[in-house]
C-alpha cells in the first residue's frame, strides 16, 4: 500500500522507503521483523538499488560493518549454487565433520531464545492519513495519538481536497510502542473524517 505520495514525504523528511529484515538482540529476547522501513538517506543501506542486497551488522565493538552483493539474476544465482555444489563435494572427499553450520552454533551449543512480541517493539514512525479538508480534523488525530502516549516529531499536509477525495496527512512520530500505535489506529479509523485505512511505515536509524 506505499505509494508515490509515501515515497515523496519519506524524501522530505530525509529517508528512503527499503524492505527489511529485521533481527535484534538485547540479551534476553530477539526481534524479528519483515517488513519495509524507513532508513536515513544518508546511510549506506539506503542506497542499495537495484538486483543489490545487503546485509548490516552492528554490535558494541565494531558498530557497523555492511556487505553488498547481487542478490538477483542468471550469473550471481549460479555462482552460489556451484559454491554450495563444490563445498559439499570438498566435505565428502575429505571426510570433514564438525564444520561450523549455518547457524554459526554446533547443534549442542544452540539454546533457545525467546522472541518479543510484535506489540512490545518501540521506535519512531511514519503515518499517512487520508482525512476530509475540515476543520478540527487534526486536533482530533493528535488527540487520540496523545491519549496512547504517542508524540509528533514532524508533520506535512498536502493541498485541497477535490472531486471529494481527502487530502494527505503525514506525521513522523517520536519513540512509541507497536501496541499503542495500532491501538491509536484503531480509533482514529472510525473517526467520521478519516476517507481509508492509515498507511503506517516503521523508521529504522
Amino acid at each position: 500500500r506505499i505509494t508515490p505520495v509515501d515515497i515523496k514525504c519519506a524524501h522530505e523528511f530525509g529517508f528512503r522507503i527499503k524492505l527489511l529484515a529485521v533481527s535484534k538482540f538485547d540479551g534476553k529476547a530477539l526481534d524479528i521483523r519483515v517488513h519495509p522501513a524507513m532508513i536515513p538517506e544518508s546511510k549506506p543501506m539506503a542506497n542499495v538499488n537495484g538486483v543489490l542486497n545487503a546485509i548490516m551488522v552492528r554490535d558494541d565493538l565494531m558498530e557497523e560493518n555492511i556487505l553488498v552483493g547481487h542478490g538477483a539474476g542468471s550469473l550471481p544465482t549460479g555462482s552460489a549454487v556451484v559454491g554450495d555444489v563444490v563445498e559439499i563435494a570438498r566435505n565428502l572427499l575429505s571426510g570433514a565433520s564438525e564444520r561450523v553450520p549455518v547457524q554459526s552454533f554446533q547443534t549442542r551449543s544452540v539454546k533457545k531464545i525467546p522472541l518479543r512480541p510484535m506489540q512490545d517493539i518501540e521506535g519512531e514512525y511514519f503515518l499517512r492519513f487520508l482525512v476530509q479538508d475540515k476543520p478540527g480534523v487534526l486536533s482530533k488525530i493528535s488527540g487520540i495519538l496523545g491519549q496512547h502516549d504517542i508524540s509528533i516529531e514532524s508533520m506535512i499536509q498536502r493541498g485541497r481536497a477535490m472531486d471529494g477525495k481527502g487530502v494527505p496527512l503525514v506525521m513522523m512520530t517520536h519513540q512509541a510502542r507497536e501496541k499503542n500505535i495500532q491501538q491509536a489506529l484503531k480509533e482514529i479509523e472510525q473517526l467520521d473524517v478519516v476517507c481509508e485505512k492509515t498507511v503506517l511505515i516503521r523508521v529504522e536509524r
